[in-house]
């Protein structure tokens, strides 16, 4: 696990901006720094190197071919590295390594297969550039899901690439502006959706992409290798013929093989673990594969309503694992509030970061890999909201019987007009109406909120992907919700999330959920076997309880929520959001129509709604103040 860098044209001393770049991710990579340049220094890459495998220098980076024609900078894992390397072998016995990274092995592969093959072949977490001497080309690539971030675009002149957007920030000659048209959408859901970024010209590369860059040029072209809605589509057309007691037999083997290859470290590695069902599972095949306890760790409040550790602790007990816990006091929120901005690197506001970020240090304080259950919900449909989708549709169609198909919509339609653009109850009334499928729901509880529109001073909002995902092409409605999250809230929420709160305190995090084969072989299960009307997550639940009584693990889905309104209404926060907020006015003013603003903020104060809104808000100002 790394930090990378590229600048590609750069004028003015590129490998003393490098150097800068370097200096800002020094959390992603704290064991070692690694710069590599042509003659010319058209081309310069950068590198902060984590030492995971290899822990000698034959692992360090940039690493350059043997041939001299191939050069890359890669920040990941590849946890089948050591069977393609034998596949390898097998086909060319003239390579040569010298040393046993995933790293090098990824290198040969790109020199021997191309580009395009090895991406089909490899499975992990991974951003990384490669320059081919030969065709001058710079590829740059992002893994199937978007564990690993990638940020590109133009900046002072030239093009530049880096893990975080904080590295482009420092290229001496930066002036890109705000990207005001995405605020809207940060604000209805607490993230920025890629491809876009705070600024303007500079983008995330999707997942499953790969942008090939003619350094001759300066252009790029955009290439998928790899897209979830192909998958997903193939899944359903090619489903897997067995009985539910097979597919949990072979889920629970693809899932095992997952984490046999995830577990492979050269440092010491643990697990979060929650006390749900994903995290419970993940750590208890991790305990039946290691012959040693697992190091496993949780964070708690004093809230009963948002505790889970005892649950965890629970869990941790009757598997056997070292269990670490801690409970979050006020002074541990106040230690980690003031990095995020520094964290995160653009703003972010999910409030479970908070504790993410929490753990994560805890965490790090034993080991450097942490493995976790994320993404259990959006391929084994574990979320309420798809069950609260079809009950609000049941509900509407009881509330207004008389209203059916293209009467309601015309009927939303006038009440749109009538003020359902700019007052909150018409909007919520005229959006009910226009309901016609569970996605036009799912989009409404989405945060589609005419209170955060009014809150823009630019009202040329950008399309997310939630906006863009109009064809409802899979079969059922929960699929396509499944869909939905994966597109957007997965790689821009949760795995974000994960991945800045773990490498801040440079620990790794593994997600062994998201391995290829696993999330090919979920989209080919039968609905029922994941979401029956009444047990979500039914396979991994079946997985599960061959480990872990089921009345340990029987219990309403709780999620990783923090009692944030409480924070921000009380001694915890209440002070330290107020100042950012005040702070917020002079530097975000001309983006954010601050009369709203002071309004929610005493909303809230006495009547505790809209807490999340107001979240997002508190971080876009901290972010905007960490600025100056």
């Amino acid at each position: 696990m790394c930090g990378i860098n590229g600048l590609i044209g750069y004028k003015n001393n590129s490998i003393e901006q490098i150097r800068k770049m370097n200096g800002t991710i020094v959390h992603r990579g704290p064991d070692a720094e690694g710069i590599w340049g042509t003659d010319d220094s058209n081309i310069v890459f950068g590198h902060r190197r984590l030492s995971i495998l290899e822990l000698s220098p034959k692992g360090a980076q940039p690493m350059e071919s043997i041939s001299k024609q191939y050069v890359i900078t890669f920040n990941g894992e590849i946890y089948n590295y050591l069977s393609i390397k034998k596949e390898l072998l097998k086909e060319n016995k003239y390579i040569e390594f010298r040393g046993n990274s995933d790293t090098e092995l990824l290198l040969n592969a790109i020199e021997f297969y191309g580009i395009e093959k090895t991406l089909s072949m490899i499975k992990g977490m991974f951003a990384f550039a490669v320059y081919e001497k030969a065709t001058g080309n710079v590829y740059i690539a992002r893994d199937r899901m978007g564990e690993k971030p990638l940020y590109y675009g133009r900046v002072a002149g030239c093009i530049a690439f880096a893990s975080d957007i904080g590295s482009l920030e420092k290229i001496e000659g930066f002036d890109n502006s705000i990207n005001s048209g995405i605020l809207y959408s940060f604000l209805r859901s607490g993230y920025i959706p890629a491809p876009h970024s705070i600024y303007n010209d500079i983008y995330k590369l999707i997942p499953g992409h790969y942008l090939v860059i003619s350094t001759k040029t300066k252009e790029w072209k955009d290439n998928t290798y790899w897209d979830i809605k192909d998958v997903a589509s193939n899944g359903q057309s090619n489903p897997f013929g067995g009985c539910f007691e097979e597919a949990s037999a072979k889920l629970e083997s693809l899932i095992k093989e997952s984490i046999q290859n995830q577990m492979i470290s050269d440092v010491p590695l643990g697990a979060f673990l929650s006390g749900g069902i994903d995290s419970s599972l993940t750590v208890a095949l991790m305990q039946s594969i290691s012959d040693k306890p697992v190091r496993t760790f949780t964070v708690g409040f004093e809230d009963p309503k948002y505790n889970e550790a005892e649950f965890a602790k629970e869990t941790a007990m009757y598997l056997g694992t070292d269990h670490t816990e801690m409970y979050v006091s006020k002074q541990d929120i106040l230690d980690v509030i003031d990095d995020i901005p520094i964290a995160y690197t653009e703003p972010f506001a999910d409030s479970s970061q908070i504790p993410t970020m929490l753990v994560s240090r805890m965490t790090k304080q034993y080991v450097t890999v942490s493995l976790s259950g994320d993404a259990g919900d959006e391929f084994f449909c574990g979320y309420n909201s798809y069950k609260d989708v079809q009950n609000g549709l049941k509900i509407l169609a009881s509330k207004f019987p008389m209203l059916k198909g293209e009467t309601r919509r015309s009927v939303g339609k006038v009440v749109r007009t009538c003020g359902g653009d700019r007052i909150p109850l018409l909007s919520t009334i005229s959006n009910v109406l226009l309901i016609q499928e569970p996605e036009d729901w799912y989009r409404c509880i989405r945060e589609d909120n005419v209170l955060l529109k009014r809150l823009c001073l630019d009202r040329e909002y950008q399309k997310d992907n939630i906006d863009l995902y109009e064809e409802r092409f899979l079969k059922g409605a929960e699929p396509n919700l499944m869909m939905m999250d994966m597109l957007q809230y997965l790689p821009d929420d949760i795995l974000v999330k994960v991945d800045r709160a773990g490498m801040y305190y440079s620990l790794e995090s593994r997600i062994p959920l998201l391995d290829r084969d696993v999330m090919e072989f979920a989209w080919t299960l039968p609905q029922e076997y994941k979401f029956d009307g009444k047990t979500t997550k039914r396979v991994l639940r079946d997985i599960l309880y061959k480990y872990v009584p089921k009345e340990m693990m029987d219990r309403p889905k709780q999620g990783f929520a923090v009692p944030l309104s409480g924070w921000l209404r009380g001694e915890e926060l209440y002070d330290w959001a107020n100042d950012i907020l005040q702070s917020g006015r002079s530097c975000m003013g001309e983006y954010i129509d601050y009369k709203l603003v002071d309004k929610m903020w005493n909303t809230f104060l006495s009547r505790g709604e809209n807490e999340h809104h107001l979240w997002r808000l508190i971080m876009l100002a901290q972010w905007f103040a960490a600025r100056k």
